[in-house]
Order: C-alpha cells, then sequence, then structure tokens
C-alpha cells in the first residue's frame, strides 16, 4: 500500500494547491505553507509502511529469499522518507511563489537533513532493485531480473535528470516535477509488485 496511498496523495495535494505546478515543482515542496502537514505525514506514513515492508520480506517463506542488503536497503528508503517528513524542504524553481528560482545554498540545517534523508529513496530504491535482479537473476527468474534491472537504470537516469532539472537546466527546468514524478513512480511500483510477488509465494507456501 506504500506506494498507491503516498503517489495518490501528493496528486491530489498538488492538484488542488495555488500557484502549484506539478510538471516543475517538486513533491517535496507541498510539505511547504499552512497546508503542508498532510505532506509531511504522507511522507512519515510512506516511510512506517516501508519499514514494515522490510519487516515482512525478512519474515517470507518464498523459496528465492530476499536479499538481506537489499532488505536493509528497502528499510533506509523507509527511514529516509519519514526524515524528509520530518524536515522539510528548502523553496525550490520558485515555489512558493516570490522565491528564487534556485537558492545560493542551504538556508539552515533542516533542508539539508531533507535533501540527505532523499537519499535512501533515490539511490537507495536503485540500488536494492540492482541487488535484487542479480538475485533473481541467479534463480533463473528472468522476467523479474530484466524487470528489476530495468527499475534501477529509470530511476538512476531520472534522479539525474531531475537534480538538473531542479538546478535549473533551462531545458529541463519546467518538466522537473513530471521527472521526479516518474522516477518515484517507477520505484515505488517495483516495490508494490515486489511485495505482491513475495505475498502470493508466501501464501502458497503455508497453503494459504
Amino acid at each position: 500500500m506504500a506506494g498507491p496511498v503516498f503517489i495518490t496523495t501528493f496528486l491530489a495535494t498538488g492538484a488542488v494547491r495555488d500557484d502549484y505546478d506539478p510538471m516543475r515543482h517538486p513533491v517535496s515542496s507541498l510539505a511547504l505553507g499552512p497546508a503542508g502537514w498532510v505532506q509531511q505525514a504522507n511522507f512519515c506514513l510512506n516511510g512506517i509502511l516501508y519499514l514494515a515492508f522490510a519487516a515482512g520480506l525478512v519474515r517470507t517463506q518464498d523459496r528465492h529469499c530476499p536479499p538481506l542488503p537489499g532488505i536493509l536497503l528497502v528499510a533506509a528508503a523507509g527511514a529516509g522518507q519519514i526524515g524528509a517528513g520530518i524536515f522539510t524542504t528548502d523553496p525550490v524553481s520558485g515555489y512558493p511563489p516570490g522565491t528564487a528560482p534556485v537558492l545560493a545554498g542551504y538556508s539552515g540545517t533542516e533542508a539539508l537533513i531533507h535533501d540527505l534523508a532523499a537519499v535512501p529513496v533515490f539511490v537507495g530504491i536503485p540500488a536494492a532493485a540492482l541487488i535484487w535482479a542479480r538475485a533473481f537473476a541467479r534463480h533463473r527468474c528472468r522476467r523479474w531480473a530484466r524487470y528489476s534491472g530495468a527499475t534501477a537504470v529509470i530511476m538512476l537516469a531520472g534522479f539525474a535528470l531531475t537534480s538538473a532539472a531542479f538546478a535549473q537546466a533551462p531545458a529541463l527546468a519546467p518538466v522537473g516535477g513530471l521527472l521526479q514524478r516518474l522516477t518515484v513512480g517507477t520505484g515505488m511500483t517495483w516495490l508494490s509488485a515486489l511485495a505482491m510477488r513475495y505475498q502470493i509465494a508466501t501464501s502458497t507456501s503455508t497453503g494459504s
């Protein structure tokens, strides 16, 4: 449920926020302003759900045991989401209105911690996907190996493009928000699919 709930919430919140452009502005900017608590709660709930997922992976009975480094990276992504919810970002790409497109530096420690908390999400999830791709390939699960590998490549490329967009690269800045959403959506869709795979495998092995 983590990915679908998170994505649905930020799409709905962004659609009703005045002066907020989902094509241009990052998801984290929804945590700014009077209604910012909604996105902060969304980050934290998402993080808690991913921590629960990691705990479930440890207990799964699938014969293709989940790789421990991958599980730890999923847990790190969950912790990162909680950190992103607690510590808010600086203004990005001119949102909130009246702020500069890009700041010369961090306004304070809170924004720095927010960006650091994002690393386990935008780098940790593709790293986990690569680990699973190798594990699936070893067990001859070729479709899952290809899917996991493609997820890693798409996320890393998306992260690079998104970073350039929020740094105001002229060709990318107008679609920075879209690039980030596609990147996040790719990773979270893979995690949801992975959860369903292990759920089905565990139910089958226990005769449920």
